[in-house]
């Protein structure tokens, strides 16, 4: 005959394995995201079915989404893609003028790195901070300095074409929520990358 002591153990016991298997259950389908794959040019992302896309706002971009704001957050981010033929200016130049585009001090954190993947090498800037958004159209180089933003920008080289950019900026907590979507639609992984050698 069972003690009640060990009667409880036990009872204890498979309510702690139900609530694992359930944590495991739940956490698994947080990251089954469903995606659409979206063809631009040379590449094709697989995009969040949840993140919006809209028509470009100008001629330099190829393609634009929208990603929801998160709670705290009162505005959404922004993924856009874009490629202006050949390497665009070089990629060191590019990870300079990303890194400009937020105001120096403290707040600033950057990370770059490098990866590959099976479309060729990328490079891939974490940057946050206060961030000078554009207003406007590009050509007045109108911004605003906007705290607590958060910038995922990837220059993409595939053998033989242009170089990609694809950038995502917006409020920081929104983008740190979308950071392994980002990769996963491009095909990285943050496992594999290096600190970015120029």
């Amino acid at each position: 005959m069972i003690s009640p002591t060990t009667y409880r153990r036990v009872i204890y016991s498979v309510l702690a394995l139900s609530l694992a298997v359930y944590a495991c259950t739940v956490e698994a389908a947080d990251k089954d995201v469903k995606t659409n794959e979206v063809k631009i040019k040379d590449i094709t992302l697989k995009v969040p079915a949840n993140w919006k896309s809209a028509p470009p706002s100008n001629n330099l971009r190829l393609a634009q989404f929208e990603i929801p704001a998160v709670k705290g957050d009162k505005e959404p981010a922004e993924l856009v893609i874009s490629s202006f033929g050949g390497t665009g200016g070089g990629t060191a130049a590019n990870i300079t003028r990303w890194i400009g585009q937020f105001a120096g001090g403290k707040d600033r954190q950057v990370k770059v790195t490098q990866g590959e993947t099976k479309d060729g090498k990328y490079v891939f800037a974490d940057i946050s901070g206060t961030y000078n958004k554009s207003i406007g159209p590009p050509f007045l180089r109108k911004t605003k300095p906007t705290p607590d933003s958060q910038m995922l920008g990837v220059i993409l080289a595939m053998e033989g074409k242009p170089y990609y950019f694809l950038k995502l900026t917006g409020p920081k907590k929104t983008v740190s929520s979308a950071v392994d979507e980002f990769r996963d639609s491009f095909g990285a992984n943050a496992k594999d990358e290096k600190p970015f050698e120029q």
